[in-house]
């Protein structure tokens, strides 16, 4: 298993789907770090040479904005929209979709577990609230 910036990436698989285990680098990134440092595709991350491993690991550091750094990033904005109390600041504060989804069915995921709001229709179930 190499470790590329403090991560541990899957050695068993091709570097261009290893290397999206990382924060931050996706399909497209993993394509232009490959092609940039001139590594073939079809390599396994375990057979990646130190050099190539440090050379991948200087150009994330150096030229892009991965793991730490990016969660930093990520966070200030949505602090800042807290903040500021716009639309997307006030979704992210209560948990609930923010980029226009339905909430009236699905969207549990970031709602959570369901909890039911309201009467008690059994009868049984009602006395026992009230006695509680």
């Amino acid at each position: 298993m190499p470790r590329i910036i403090g991560v541990d990436i899957p050695g068993n698989k091709r570097i261009e789907f290893s290397l999206r285990y990382i924060y931050g680098v996706g399909p497209a990134k993993a394509l232009e770090i490959i092609e940039k440092l001139n590594i073939p595709r079809e390599i396994k991350a375990k057979d990646l040479s130190g050099e190539q491993i440090a050379a991948i690991n200087s150009l994330l550091q150096n030229e892009m904005m991965v793991e730490g750094d990016l969660r930093r990033v990520v966070a200030a904005d949505i602090r800042r929209l807290q903040q500021i109390n716009c639309y997307r600041g006030i979704r992210n504060r209560r948990n609930l979709p923010c980029h226009g989804q339905r909430t009236k069915t699905n969207a549990r995921t970031r709602k959570g577990k369901k909890v039911t709001i309201g009467a008690i229709r059994d009868k049984t179930q009602r006395r026992l609230a009230a006695k509680g």
